[in-house]
């Protein structure tokens, strides 16, 4: 009886435990990560990309397309056409959700930048793609999802300096809709 109950107690403890289990805060992950040699980094970062298709396309991103912005917003730019040019408008609920899924994959490459001067350039040019199927379809949906493009350019140009602001003033108010 006492050794069922000593059992029971330490299963409880270990499920309270687990229950309790937060992962660790930013900087304790920086402390442990600056402790490790560079194999060990290299293999931890290596696991991270096998889990997650997001997780290794971050890792690209930072491998190879961090230094040269310029030549990431055309890499999004092209994406982002590929992906109209093969929408198709034979039923207006599927074109929606295609026209969502691209915006989505715009706001993915967004994030892994992290920076306001690729977020406005970005948005700007799905806006651009997307002027269009506004005046194809008259749908609140379609336009309430251009209005947010086009509020989240406008909230991110505000962070920018002001000769950037100027410049990209001027390309929004060409994918403005009267």
């Amino acid at each position: 009886m006492k050794n069922r109950f000593k059992s029971l107690c330490l299963n409880f403890i270990n499920i309270i435990h687990i229950c309790l289990m937060k992962s660790a805060s930013s900087n304790e992950i920086k402390s442990a990560l600056h402790n490790l040699n560079p194999n060990e980094l290299m293999q931890i970062c290596l696991r991270l990309a096998k889990h997650k298709k997001e997780n290794k396309e971050l890792l690209s991103y930072l491998l190879y397309e961090a230094d040269n912005e310029i030549q990431y917003i055309e890499h999004i730019k092209l994406e982002i056409e590929q992906h109209f040019s093969n929408l198709t408008a034979s039923n207006f609920s599927n074109l929606l959700k295609k026209i969502r899924k691209v915006v989505r994959i715009a706001n993915k490459y967004i994030k892994f930048s992290g920076k306001r001067n690729v977020e406005v350039a970005v948005l700007i040019y799905v806006c651009q793609q997307l002027k269009p199927y506004t005046k194809q379809a008259s749908s609140v949906a379609l336009m309430n999802l251009y209005h947010r493009q086009i509020m989240k350019i406008n909230k991110a140009l505000i962070q920018l300096e002001e000769d950037l602001q100027y410049d990209y003033k001027q390309e929004i108010e060409s994918i403005q809709i009267p």
